[in-house]
């Protein structure tokens, strides 16, 4: 595959398991980096700022940077700072992000009608009383932006819910529509480009998600590769929307995919 000079990357469920490194993943990454190609972490994780998954994967043996990442919560500040400049918004996340949603402004006063409601990841956060505030907040006018529609993830107790289902449910009672800035959207990947100073035709992204991560990318002109781990489930394969230009068992298996030497 001599055209790929950039590779792009999930992390939950293709590099890690629940922050634990999938077989083969460290030597993987290793290999691609010392064959000169760049490579961006590009994840719709919620839960932790760019910095804490550049030390925890660096804990794991992975050589990588804060510099290497691009979140949801991270596009999520810039998306907002672009299109929603000033505006008063609340966080509904399991987890603390907000250091990379610097510059936006959130406000946890529930007298204070938003002008935008903000979804992260779903968690024990996502109780009753907080949904109920989001939808009262969207009835009077507040916008809806989501950093993904992930339905749910893999750890090591199997799948676990995430916001999707909760996104689509503000929409329909609600009557309106999320916009979605984490992956599977295209400014995402755009994002993820612009950092690599590469265009579509000449990156790849390895996913375990086929949907967001796998055909999202293709649609953006991207090369796509599905691993079977994490998420991947065969019933989903089959019923997908699309193909991905390749399927490999795991990240481990990437190296030889490219074409890389031993």
């Amino acid at each position: 595959m001599e055209s790929v000079r950039a590779v792009l990357v999930d992390i939950d469920g293709v590099l890690t398991m629940s922050w634990r490194p999938l077989p083969g993943a460290v030597g993987a990454l290793r290999r691609i980096r010392d064959a000169g190609l760049p490579v961006a972490l590009v994840t719709n994780t919620t839960s932790r700022t760019r910095a804490s998954i550049a030390r925890t994967l660096s804990d794991a043996g992975f050589a990588v940077a804060a510099e290497d990442i691009l979140t949801a919560p991270a596009v999520t500040a810039a998306h907002l700072a672009e299109h929603f400049p000033g505006a008063r918004c609340t966080l509904l996340n399991s987890g603390d992000v907000r250091e990379d949603l610097a510059g936006v402004t959130l406000v946890d006063d529930p007298d204070v009608v938003p002008d935008v409601v903000v979804l992260g990841g779903a968690g024990p956060e996502f109780d009753y009383a907080s949904l109920n505030r989001a939808f009262g907040d969207l009835q009077r006018g507040a916008r809806l932006v989501a950093m993904h529609r992930n339905l749910y993830w893999r750890t090591d107790e199997g799948l676990q819910l995430d916001s999707g289902a909760f996104v689509t449910g503000l929409e329909a009672a609600a009557r309106t529509e999320a916009v979605i800035t984490g992956k599977p959207s295209a400014a995402f990947f755009g994002a993820a480009l612009a950092h690599l100073e590469v265009s579509a035709r000449e990156a790849l992204m390895v996913g375990d998600d086929i949907e967001s991560d796998v055909l999202a990318a293709q649609r953006a002109g991207v090369t796509g590769v599905l691993v079977r781990t994490g998420k991947y489930l065969p019933e989903t394969h089959r019923s997908a929307s699309g193909e991905p230009d390749h399927v490999i068992d795991s990240f481990a298996g990437l190296p030889e995919l490219l074409g890389l030497p031993q």
